[in-house]
């Protein structure tokens, strides 16, 4: 314990020496994020300061080994790192699919090559990954994907289409599910491959949203040459390597639940909601399943680093952040009244509530939708077939 104090100075004492004040304030908008990538876009010399600091210290990837680029830190300092960035205002230093998603699947199912080429690269924030599962008829059913990919001797060719993959336009490279054996049962034909989005033959077209944003693309792959040594895990057993990525990104998108600074709904309405005990009630409810959440959340956390996750723990905290999320979302328009309906204007900030509100309808789709959650939940507390 004495060891874990010591960390927890070192570790205030290095925040408050090196994350730039710009960077202790509360996220506002999109381009508060740091993605990273080949072409990096920062919006302040303290956002690429900070994000640089953390990642040559590690700590952009804290738990991860050394060699790999990360902080080597254990589970329990990792913890108290997460809690005096807390404690400091501080945010995270990068937005990154590869450290959230591919990262653990690397860690567990990659080669010791494939981990000393992107593992390090990930971590300092120098590769931008999208995600290429869902197809045109592959989204709840993900077993379901058709994108072809053959063996050619000395490269796999790739065909196909994948859709909502998110921030494709911006990303550098992909992981992606194939088909490599049509033939065999839909969940053993599949391999997991990552490949360079220059790649010729690949492209993508941006999908705009009813929000008026377009973070999603449908991408295409016509006879796109991919090097042999790029899949990851075994030919034809890339479902288990799937899977694997799904619980850490259904961990990411749960995140959502939390609502960013930890003020409670009620103090962050309050001067709406005194006039209207019914509002208030309502608001008082959604911060009591909040609080909830958020202990339910440091929980998990804590078991799933530890490696005594519960299975079905990912799903079930994917369902009940993003269903709080949108519940919030619809509190907030509730309070706002008509004019939280203003679209465009200097008032609403460009109509930053109806258009968070309208992006939250995604959240309880995207990564797989509630009900896939409730069924995998089922599976596997009931231990039936399939889990």
């Amino acid at each position: 314990m004495a060891d874990l104090e010591t960390f927890r100075r070192e570790a205030r004492a290095w925040l408050e020496a090196n994350c730039p004040a710009e960077m202790r304030e509360p996220v506002r908008d999109e381009s508060d994020y740091c993605w990273g990538g080949r072409n990096p876009l920062f919006k302040s010399d303290a956002q690429k300061a900070w994000m640089e600091r953390m990642a040559a210290r590690g700590w952009t990837v804290p738990d991860w080994p050394r060699e790999y680029g990360g902080g080597g830190l254990s589970p329990a300092e990792t913890k108290v790192l997460r809690q005096e960035m807390a404690a400091a205002g501080a945010r995270n230093p990068l937005m990154s699919f590869g450290i959230s998603m591919l990262g653990p699947a690397l860690l567990k199912y990659g080669t010791e090559a494939q981990k000393k080429r992107f593992l390090p690269e990930i971590a300092r924030g120098e590769i931008r990954w999208c995600q290429g599962y869902s197809e045109p008829n592959a989204g709840s059913d993900l077993a379901s994907v058709a994108t072809k990919c053959e063996d050619r001797g000395d490269h796999w060719l790739v065909n196909g289409q994948k859709v909502w993959t998110s921030y494709a336009d911006k990303a550098d490279w992909i992981f992606c599910l194939v088909r490599t054996d049509p033939e065999a049962p839909k969940h053993k034909g599949i391999s997991f491959i990552l490949f360079d989005m220059r790649t010729p033959g690949v492209s993508t077209k941006p999908i705009l949203l009813i929000s008026g944003n377009s973070p999603f693309c449908e991408t295409f792959f016509d006879d796109v040459k991919v090097p042999k040594d790029q899949v990851v895990g075994e030919v034809n057993k890339g479902w288990d390597v799937a899977k694997y990525l799904l619980g850490h990104e259904r961990e990411m998108i749960s995140g959502m639940g939390l609502g960013g600074t930890g003020e409670s709904l009620g103090a962050a309405l309050a001067e709406r909601l005194k006039d209207d005990p019914i509002l208030r009630a309502d608001v008082a409810r959604f911060d009591v399943d909040a609080m909830a959440f958020r202990a339910m959340s440091e929980r998990f956390i804590d078991e799933l680093k530890a490696g005594r996750a519960h299975p079905a723990q990912p799903s079930i905290m994917k369902y009940a952040g993003t269903e709080l999320n949108k519940a919030r979302h619809e509190l907030i328009m509730a309070a706002g009244g008509s004019g939280a309906l203003e679209w465009e204007s200097e008032r609403s900030k460009g109509g930053k509530a109806p258009r968070e509100w309208l992006r939250t309808k995604a959240n309880s789709i995207e990564g797989g939708t509630s009900e896939i959650q409730l069924g995998i939940v089922a599976k596997h507390i009931l231990e039936l077939p399939g889990t």
